[in-house]
């Protein structure tokens, strides 16, 4: 049986200062994304500190994580 490969990673630890579209600018050098979302609590709408990025392609999901993966992320708040 082949192993279906994705295009789509599971971010963890994220502040809940980060929004949609600053997840996608960290990502977006690493090839194209399609979705950033952050999962959010359904009754209050807070960001629960993590999401998922969808790139165009398993290559640009691959280099994204072996670059990001570890990283400490700043989200500066003004």
């Amino acid at each position: 049986m082949a192993k279906r490969l994705s295009s789509q990673l599971f971010v963890s630890r994220l502040s809940f200062y980060t929004t949609n579209q600053k997840l996608e600018q960290l990502f977006s050098p690493f090839g194209v994304v399609k979705e950033a979302r952050l999962v959010v609590d359904p009754e209050t709408r807070k960001p629960r500190g993590f999401g998922f990025v969808t790139f165009d392609s398993e290559s640009q999901a691959r280099k994204a994580l072996k670059a990001m993966n570890g990283r400490v992320i700043i989200i500066l708040v003004s």
